[in-house]
């Protein structure tokens, strides 16, 4: 795995932020599914900025607010008192999202690797969820083994091939974001029916 983030850091900015909006673009079902089941929340809010996060990524002159879609995303976080499996996976899905703006606005130097562990670590903890496995030993090599993490990490290291190649122009970020919609499954093997 450290060779996976040593490729992860050693990409540019730009690179790395669209490796990040890949991953987003898998995790907002999960913020979709979530909104659905309680009401709370705003899909419509965080695709509009993921998607104000792909045009920066194709038009190099857009000027987009990255300040002000902070202050948007931050009212769209599950409610801090909601505990439950799907607020947490909705909000590693508003986290992720948070860590693009930050690189946007010339922040983060960890970001990449910050999105790529949380999307790994929603996998992780649907697996324990589901599984229902005491047994730390036996609960490790069942995550390990889980289709659904070998997915996960097949996904990642996908994306990682396809921003590491090749120039990132426009045909190249739509491929990627074709990618990560992953036809509307999130990396839980979740969707919204629209």
């Amino acid at each position: 795995m450290s060779g996976f983030f040593q490729r992860l850091q050693q990409l540019d900015p730009r690179r790395q932020q669209a490796f990040m909006a890949a991953l987003c673009e898998r995790l907002l079902p999960n913020y979709g599914l979530y909104a659905a089941t309680t009401g709370e929340g705003n899909p419509h809010g965080l695709r509009v900025i993921l998607d104000l996060v792909w045009e920066q990524l194709a038009v190099k002159e857009a000027r987009i607010d990255f300040d002000r879609q902070v202050e948007k995303l931050a009212e769209l976080e599950p409610p801090a008192a909601d505990d439950s499996f799907g607020a947490r996976r909705a909000l590693e899905a508003v986290v992720a999202l948070s860590a693009i703006l930050d690189t946007l606005r010339g922040e983060a130097s960890e970001a990449v690797l910050e999105v790529s562990r949380a999307s790994r670590s929603g996998v992780r903890a649907y697996i324990e969820l589901t599984e229902g496995e005491e047994d730390a030993e036996r609960l490790a090599a069942l995550v390990r083994d889980h289709p659904l993490m070998a997915d996960e990490n097949d996904f990642q290291d996908a994306v990682l091939e396809a921003v590491e190649t090749g120039p990132l122009d426009r045909e190249a970020l739509k491929a990627l974001r074709r990618l990560g919609r992953n036809d509307g499954v999130s990396n839980l093997g979740l969707s919204v029916e629209e």
